[in-house]
This record gives structure tokens, sequence and C-alpha cells, in this order.
């Protein structure tokens, strides 16, 4: 048999969680057809299908058993593609990761693969099982309080009193945590300071573990670099045909505390006292921090305008394909040399139109995501 070239066709898994896109290559061999064919048994019940095995093979389905479809020879020949060797790396990328991501649909073919090579490319500066955290080269974080020991009741608290569902949730979370390198262990001959007690925060059933870092955020000498305004920030947007947003894993959690200022981060549990090694949020001054980073890692790319920063959102915004395809490599190639890792499943590439930071942006204006306000919206006028 002889190749003819190769077919493609977009397929989607259907799943609650969100639906799976992939794209699927065929093989088009010559005089070369198919008359088996495979339904689960699931598939057979529930729509009712009988199987007509003799010579002309054929399915019915349902009550009036009319005839949906049969197997035919193979009569003709359609144009294909030259048949051109497969990137296995660049497709197992696309199909293990890059299927979190938001891709626009409203993207050609050929722009949707340059993407995904570009993205390729760059795969080190995504976040992975294996990497999921980065850990920001030349940034560390250092804390400063405005008082001497003897330190103050409120900056040393016991743990708080937890139920038996938050104590198993705090020892997973903290388990997590040691694995991750975000906290260590405080072993029982070092000198214990200040120490804060831990909530459970629970979410669409998920729990997270916060500190109550309200005492220590009081003594903390404030950073006051200006966090940008959102609605002036995303002005910039306008005449944009392309917009591309990223988010961090955990952003916080990869910038590395100063090892001085890592004792005011100490946080006790029934299980445990630990040190943060990381920075996190509630934090004073965390926002502060990595507004100024990203600032200083990006100087040339805001300078230019087509570059939004939000603490740790980046918006990419460019007027034509060649531009943004462009404009992203320059941000992924500088992401990737501070070691900072991306959330694929918060990122969204090539679109017209986004949900961001609580508005709508798109081409020429910004409007306010209605969900952010559907509860005024339905008040009754008085």
């Amino acid at each position: 048999m002889k190749e003819l070239g190769i077919l493609k066709t977009n397929v989607i898994f259907p799943h609650i969680n969100g639906n799976l896109r992939i794209t699927v290559e065929f093989v088009d061999m010559e005089n070369c057809s198919s008359t088996h064919f495979i339904l689960g048994n699931d598939y057979l019940i529930m729509y009712g299908v009988d199987l007509h095995n003799h010579k002309d093979r054929y399915f019915t389905i349902l009550d009036n058993k009319h005839q949906i479809f049969a197997f035919l020879p193979f009569k003709r020949q359609i144009a294909v593609n030259k048949v051109v060797p497969v990137n296995l790396e660049l497709e197992r990328f696309k199909f293990e990761q890059l299927n979190e991501a938001e891709i626009s649909l409203n993207l050609t073919d050929s722009h949707e693969n340059e993407l995904s090579s570009l993205l390729y490319d760059h795969k080190e500066a995504f976040s992975s099982d294996k990497e999921p955290l980065g850990a920001i080269i030349g940034h560390e974080v250092d804390i400063i309080i405005n008082i001497e020991r003897p330190y103050p009741p409120p900056l040393r608290r016991p743990a708080y009193p937890a139920s038996p569902k938050s104590r198993e949730s705090l020892e997973i979370n903290s388990k997590e945590l040691l694995n991750r390198g975000v906290i260590r262990n405080v072993s029982h001959n070092e000198e214990v300071g200040i120490t804060t007690p831990v909530i459970v925060a629970w979410h669409n059933g998920k729990s997270r573990m916060d500190g109550d870092f309200r005492s220590l955020n009081t003594y903390t000498v404030p950073d006051r670099y200006p966090i940008p305004k959102i609605q002036i920030a995303l002005t910039q947007i306008s005449q944009a045909l392309y917009i591309t947003t990223i988010d961090f894993l955990k952003g916080f959690h990869q910038n590395l505390v100063k090892p001085r200022a890592r004792k005011y981060l100490r946080i006790i549990v029934h299980c445990g006292l630990y040190e943060y090694l990381r920075m996190l949020f509630g934090i004073k001054n965390s926002p502060s921090h990595f507004q100024r980073m990203m600032n200083e890692i990006f100087t040339d790319e805001l300078s230019e305008g087509w570059l939004i920063i939000y603490i740790d959102d980046i918006i990419v915004c460019s007027k034509t394909w060649e531009e943004h395809m462009n404009r992203l490599s320059r941000v992924l190639k500088k992401i990737q040399s501070v070691t900072l890792k991306i959330s694929l499943n918060k990122c969204h590439f090539g679109f017209q139109e986004l949900k961001e930071l609580g508005h709508v942006v798109f081409g020429l204006s910004l409007g306010i995501d209605k969900n952010k306000v559907a509860a005024v919206l339905r008040k009754p006028m008085p």
C-alpha cells in the first residue's frame, strides 16, 4: 500500500470537568478501506443498535429500525496533504500539557500550529508535575518589622483549635508544602520568637492552609510600591486584535524569602512548627514586592505599551498575528530566564475578547464583567 497523505480532524472528548480537545492525524492509504467499526456496549444499549451481519453489513437504530449507515467499498480518492514527518515530542506536549490552556477557536490552523510550536519551544516556562514551582533568581523577599524582642503576645500565639476534619486537612496541606519545599520543619533546638496560627479555608470542597498574619502585618514596615489601577491599565489594550493572558502557578510561592527574614514566617499547627522558605499570600508586602519585581523584569516591554502587568497577571496585546508571536516569544524568554513557572490552565492565547481582572476586554473598548455585578443588576429599583 502507498501513503497518499495525512488527514487532520479535531476531536472533542466531553467531560464534566472540561472538554479535552485534540487534533488527530490519519494517514490515508491508497485503495485501503475498513469494514470494522467499534461501538462500546453502553452506546449499543443506549441507542438500541441492531447489528446485521450479512454481506451488506449495516446498522439500524431505535424502534423504527431504519438504516443509519453502511460500509461501502472505497471508490474515490480525496485531496490530502503531502505526508510530512510528525514531531512526536511536540504532539506529546500538546496532548499532555497544552490541552489545559484555552486557545482561541477563531485562530486559523496555521496560526494555531505556529502558536503550539512557539509554546513548545518555551516549554521550560510552564509548570509540570516534575517541576511545579519556580524559584525566581535575584529577587529574594525581605521582611522588616518595627519592634524588638521580647515580642508582645500577639506575635507569640498558640495553634488555633481545629475540628477533626480541619486537623486532617492541616496535616495533608503541611505535608504537601514540605514536599514542594515551601516550608520546613523547625527543630527542637532552634530559638523560636514569633509564631502564627493557621486557619483552614474551604472552597468547592478543597482546603487551603492560611496563616493568620494580621498581627505580623501590624508590625511590618510597609513597602509602598504602587499597584496599577486595573481600569487605567486595561485601557492600553485599545485597538488590540490579539490578546493573550498569562498567570503563574502560586506566584508568591515562587519568591524565595531571605534567610534572615524566615524567622518571622513561622506557623504553628497541632502537628508541628514550620517555617516558610517562600513568600505567601496574606503577608503585608507580598503584592508590592511581586509588582516591583515584575516591573523590573519587563521594563522594556512595559515602556513599549503593549504589556500589562497586575501583580501576577500578564496581558500581551497586539494588532497583528506576527507581532503577537514576536511579543509572546519575548515574554516567555524572560519568564524562562528568571525561572518563573506558568500555570497553563489559567492561560488564554490569541483571543479577541477576554474576561480579565473583573472586566471584559475586547478590541476597541472595555466593559464590566456582568458576573461581577449580577447581584446589583438583579436588585429591584427602589
